[in-house]
């Protein structure tokens, strides 16, 4: 109840003058009460006011004004007047009270010049007071920052001074910086001050600007505008920026929510059962026995149209049930959760949280257009906290742009990477980045375990999968540019024990794996993530036989493709074969480096038709990995032959004649000395197309007759 006029009860001679402090108590929810319990209303407030005049009267005070359950104690020193607060509530909360009448009583205590006229305070020092004591809650003690620095070393025996930071106090033009005097034995913890206009909250205050993502953001606000969207989900991996973005979004919402925005950190919690009791300290309630805790926050929010943010719930998802019951019970607040996992209760809409925007490395624009893309900007941002003159420059520009999509467009990289810039210049940070795991850590020293090294963030969500998923993520790193399903199955599965349809269906609801397309979806893993899988995979022992296998499916593949790729059919298959390049590009190496050289040899061979497709491969790309191969001294002489007649075809439509002449010539010999005449025929057809193209007839005859 605000204090706004005067009941003077005591003489001017004995109002303390100067410099006052000041306590303002009222009870909360005393309407609801006399409602309630109007016979036994007037005897509780009778004892409380007994029980305040006596703690003020014991330490000195003087009690100035009454009004309805309002008391108004003026003291010569601060001191005193917070001695009497402590003791006030000491003695409310000791009280036996009438059933369903227990009062709690806020108090509010400031210190500062006052003016006596006519026997009662008059100026702007009441309305300060009366202003912090309408920003608490019943059994809470503030204190003004004029009160805390005269008293904070006089406290009350067994009491201490929480600092709850700056807040905007209804009426008063300037911040307020607002203290908690906590006695032990009494209630230490409340709901968030009731601040700003009335709308009260807890959501912390962020050290950093929010960078970008205007359009994210803009959805979740409209959608959360959306009374039909009780439950909001943000997904993604670790360090994708989930909890900013919520968090960012829950405070445009909060001048529009009539009740407030509460925030509930469950990253700490363990166990799924001590998710009510953090969703009821954020709400500043109190548990009273029976019914069960969920059901006293659900009957708390039965009216409410606030908006209840659970922040990182993926490892607490057996106990989704708290949420599905609050949404059945409670018709107006909202839920916004963070989750690297999708909670799947009834209601509930995804939203998918992408990386940061990158440009396009292949068309970049000059470094003063970079900062339309939101990974360039935080970047920058983050690099200049450690070194003030950093900025987008000619030079460095096409460094941050690779660095930044080295990182997938991942804030919590992006923001380690940014630190080590004080050591590193961009180009030299970029070489570094080949292992990102070992070199992004020692991120800022407040922020959780699991914020400060990417290695933390992953190892976060691979906490959470179960053995069988584990064993298919780390499998999935062999991939490169993700997969289609029957493949996964293939390469990841080669012994039946796993069941991929689900595994791959939990991953992606992990937010370790990205599936994209609807009828013939992919699945793929950020690279700083596919690391990560690929490091389980060593750890496993697994990683030669795997990737073994990986190479041996897309060698039948291109083996069973070779005869149709040069038909009109063909082009199905080069449709099929272009969104693996980069997994045909990786059996290759493999191959070639595990001493499979034949192998090699066969499957770059058996693609001739899709490297030398202008629409899906690349010329220069087929001969570099015929020469390799080629260049292999334990290459067997029939794969040999066959691999230089295709070279042959490679380097012909390349204008290098002269190679196609070796190389013909080379495949010539071996198939006579193997006896091997349709190589023969090829090989002579070769070194004729060769004669005919430089303009030598007579050479082309002798070739043409042999």
């Amino acid at each position: 109840m605000a204090i706004e006029s005067s009941g003077v009860t005591e003489s001017l001679a004995s109002l303390p003058q100067g410099t006052v402090a000041f306590l303002y108590t009222d009870v909360e929810g005393s309407t609801r009460l006399w409602q309630a319990q109007p016979d036994q209303m007037p005897c509780a407030l009778e004892r409380h006011e007994t029980l305040i005049r006596e703690a003020v009267e014991a330490a000195g005070g003087v009690i100035f004004r009454r009004m309805g359950d309002a008391v108004c104690a003026a003291f010569a020193a601060p001191a005193p007047a917070v001695a009497a607060a402590a003791a006030a509530q000491q003695a409310l909360g000791e009280e036996t009270w009438p059933d369903g009448c227990a009062l709690r009583v806020r108090m509010a205590v400031h210190t500062e010049e006052a003016e006596v006229r006519d026997g009662d305070y008059v100026g702007h020092t009441l309305n300060r007071v009366a202003r912090l004591l309408s920003a608490g809650h019943g059994g809470q003690i503030l204190l003004s920052a004029e009160t805390r620095q005269l008293v904070e070393r006089e406290l009350p025996a067994g009491s201490e001074l929480l600092d709850l930071g700056e807040h905007r106090l209804k009426d008063l033009a300037r911040l307020e910086q607002i203290y908690q005097l906590t006695v032990a034995g009494l209630p230490q913890s409340f709901p968030p001050l009731v601040t700003a206009g009335g709308q009260a909250t807890n959501l912390p205050v962020q050290p950093t600007p929010f960078i970008g993502r205007e359009r994210e953001l803009g959805e979740i606000v409209d959608s959360l505008k959306d009374p039909r969207t009780r439950l909001l989900t943000l997904t993604g991996p670790g360090g994708s920026g989930k909890t900013r973005l919520a968090l960012e979004a829950a405070s445009a919402r909060l001048p529009y929510t009539r009740d407030g925005v509460f925030a509930v950190l469950l990253a700490p919690l363990v166990h799924p059962a001590t998710i009510p009791s953090a969703i009821a300290e954020a709400l500043g309630l109190r548990a009273q026995g029976e019914p069960s805790l969920v059901e006293q926050i659900a009957a708390h929010l039965e009216e409410k149209r606030l908006l209840l943010v659970l922040d990182n719930y993926e490892h607490l998802l057996q106990g989704t049930g708290v949420v599905s019951t609050l949404l059945h019970r409670c018709p107006q607040p909202q839920v916004l959760v963070t989750s690297r996992i999708p909670l799947h209760v009834t209601g509930e809409r995804e939203y998918p949280v992408p990386p940061l925007s990158l440009p396009d490395p292949a068309s970049l624009p000059d470094p003063g257009k970079l900062s339309g893309y939101d990974a360039l900007v935080f970047l920058v941002d983050r690099a200049r906290a450690v070194q003030p003159d950093f900025s987008l420059t000619d030079e460095n520009a096409a460094s941050v742009v690779a660095i930044c999509r080295k990182l997938d467009g991942l804030p919590l990289a992006i923001e380690l990477a940014a630190a080590r810039v004080k050591l590193f210049p961009p180009q030299a940070l970029l070489q570094r980045l080949e292992s990102r795991l070992k070199i992004l850590t020692g991120g800022a020293k407040d922020r959780p375990e699991r914020q400060r090294t990417l290695r933390g963030a992953i190892d976060w969500s691979y906490s959470l999968l179960t053995a069988e998923e584990q064993t298919l993520f780390a499998r999935l790193s062999v991939f490169a540019g993700g997969c289609g399903f029957e493949v996964a199955e293939a390469v990841c599965n080669p012994e039946g024990e796993l069941d991929v349809l689900e595994g791959l269906a939990s991953l992606v609801d992990n937010s370790l794996v990205r599936q994209e397309g609807e009828e013939d979806p992919r699945f793929s893993l950020l690279e700083t993530i596919r690391e990560y899988a690929a490091e389980k995979l060593g750890e496993r022992g697994e990683e030669e036989a795997i990737q073994e296998v990986h190479a041996g499916y897309w060698l039948a593949v291109a083996e069973e493709a070779m005869p149709l790729l040069d038909r009109r059919r063909g082009q199905r298959w080069l449709r099929r074969l272009a969104p693996d390049r980069d997994n045909l590009r990786v059996a290759f190496h493999w191959l070639l480096d595990a001493g499979k050289s034949d192998e090699a040899a066969r499957l770059t061979s058996a693609l001739l038709g899709f490297w030398g497709s202008t629409s899906y491969g690349s010329m220069v790309e087929g001969r570099q990995q015929l020469e390799a191969v080629l260049a292999r001294p334990d290459l067997s002489r029939q794969v040999r032959s066959a691999a230089l007649l295709r070279l042959c075809y490679f380097a012909k439509h390349q204008g290098a004649l002269d190679r196609v002449r070796e190389a013909a010539d080379e495949a010539l010999a071996i198939a006579r000395e193997t006896s091997d005449a349709v190589t023969e025929f090829d090989a002579l057809s070769r070194r004729w197309e060769v004669a005919m193209l430089g303009g030598n007839e007579e050479e082309a005859s002798m070739f043409h007759e042999a």
